[in-house]
């Protein structure tokens, strides 16, 4: 079907109708330009009249008409040739075009990256990923390090503000070494060990730990694309600590601890002698279940525990007697149930009172040398050192994933040690004795 072209007043400007849809009450119309520079021929289709002026066109000039805009096409295209600059035709327009707006909405989204805020980024990307993708336990500590370190300092600073001055990371660790926060204030009514324990100057590990989070924050925020600078973190090279507990309890003050706890809180109680007797964490007793408990058999099983494997517990006779006493609830039911029937998270108030009240803890500075419900753990194991239980043993018993981390006992046991030496003393001996030569006279 051959195109009938219609010559419009204006030079270079023609059109066609189609056959049958209308514009108004005349048939619609596709206007194209036409022109020539250095000798060659161009041809340009517009779009049809019923399309109008295009809504970018119409913001510079508001009255302008469709034969208008295909003239002023016509002058742009030509003018540009002959100089050699800007859009050619209309391909090269849209081509154009399509970069200038892909430009702006890249400027757009990196004005907006840039200008989120260390709070948004955590609370909208980092934290929802982190309960994803992390044990609820970090995930709460992370959180726990947010709001009460990090947020005050550096919650509405960007990233890039952040990254660009030491200062930042500075009063944060100067905040956590003085134990000072910024806007998290605790009633007096309504302390709780966390509370307390939060007042307190942050230990150089939690510090360490701190600046660990943070670094996660900005090596997140570098893969998902909220930031493309660099981590200010990265750099900063951790303490090395020993934070390695030796205090453990004598059989008096464990005895005594005990007692003094049965008259304020059996549940207390209950809990500190599965630790002591059996060697649980505080977080093994509070998540153990009556399904995972065996009385008859003496065993315990201890699920998802710090070290990632499901390990046994062996009961003593009076920790039997204790959990038979206990009512016993359905399997999925835990012993000590927390609030709503939830795994506490943590002691209560009502052991630290009892330790301070014994005075376990006073003069003391080093708060590895302080009694804390781990204490009892670390007491278990010094305890079956002490009675000439081996390394290998205790390290299964106490769910340890490496023998290292079971040798900080090993000073407990000297007597094997002096034994081993006085086996070496008497193969030296008796190896210099196999050497003697008489000597004849």
């Amino acid at each position: 079907m051959s195109i009938h072209w219609i010559k419009t007043p204006h030079k270079g400007l023609r059109y066609y109708e189609h056959p049958t849809r209308k514009h108004g009450k005349k048939k619609d119309r596709y206007y194209a330009i036409r022109f020539k520079v250095a000798g060659k021929d161009y041809s340009y289709g517009v779009g049809w009249l019923s399309e109008g002026v295009p809504d970018e066109i119409k913001k510079k000039h508001h009255d302008i008409g469709f034969e208008e805009h295909c003239l002023m096409l016509l002058r742009q295209y030509k003018g540009n040739l002959k100089a050699g600059t800007g859009p050619q035709s209309p391909k090269e327009k849209r081509r154009l075009e399509e970069e200038r707006r892909n430009l702006e909405q890249a400027a757009k989204q990196e004005q907006e990256r840039d200008s989120l805020t260390f709070d948004k980024i955590f609370t909208e990307y980092y934290y929802p990923n982190a309960l994803r993708t992390k044990a609820n336990r970090s995930a709460t500590r992370e959180e726990q390090f947010f709001r009460l370190w990090l947020s005050p300092v550096i919650g509405s600073l960007t990233l890039k503000d952040i990254a660009s001055s030491e200062l930042h990371l500075q009063k944060i660790r100067r905040n956590m070494a003085e134990g000072k926060r910024a806007n998290e204030q605790i009633k007096p009514n309504k302390r709780t060990e966390k509370a307390r324990s939060e007042e307190r100057p942050a230990s150089e590990r939690s510090i360490n730990y701190c600046m660990a989070v943070l670094r996660q924050i900005f090596n997140y925020a570098r893969r998902s694309g909220l930031f493309d600078g660099n981590n200010p973190v990265q750099g900063i090279k951790e303490r090395k600590l020993d934070n390695k507990r030796f205090r453990f309890l004598t059989h008096e003050e464990a005895e005594q601890l005990l007692e003094t706890l049965k008259l304020r809180s059996l549940d207390v109680h209950d809990m500190c002698l599965l630790s002591l007797d059996c060697g649980l964490r505080a977080g093994e007793v509070f998540k153990l279940t009556w399904g995972d408990v065996d009385t008859d058999k003496g065993m315990m099983v201890l699920r998802d525990t710090k070290s990632g494997q499901t390990r046994f517990g062996y009961m003593t006779t009076r920790v039997k007697d204790m959990l038979s006493r206990r009512i016993a609830g359905e399997r999925n039911q835990l012993v000590f149930p927390g609030e709503d029937g939830k795994p506490a998270q943590r002691i209560t108030n009502t052991f630290f009172d009892t330790v301070n009240q014994l005075g376990f803890n006073r003069g003391v500075t080093d708060v590895r040398q302080k009694v804390v419900f781990h204490t009892l753990r670390h007491t278990y194991a010094s305890w079956l050192v002490q009675n000439g239980v081996n390394l290998y043993t205790v390290q299964k018993l106490l769910g340890h994933s490496t023998i290292s981390q079971t040798e900080r006992y090993s000073h407990l046991a000297p007597s094997t040690l002096q034994d081993a030496i006085r086996v070496l003393e008497r193969a030296m001996e008796q190896a210099k004795a196999d050497n003697v030569i008489e000597l004849r006279k």
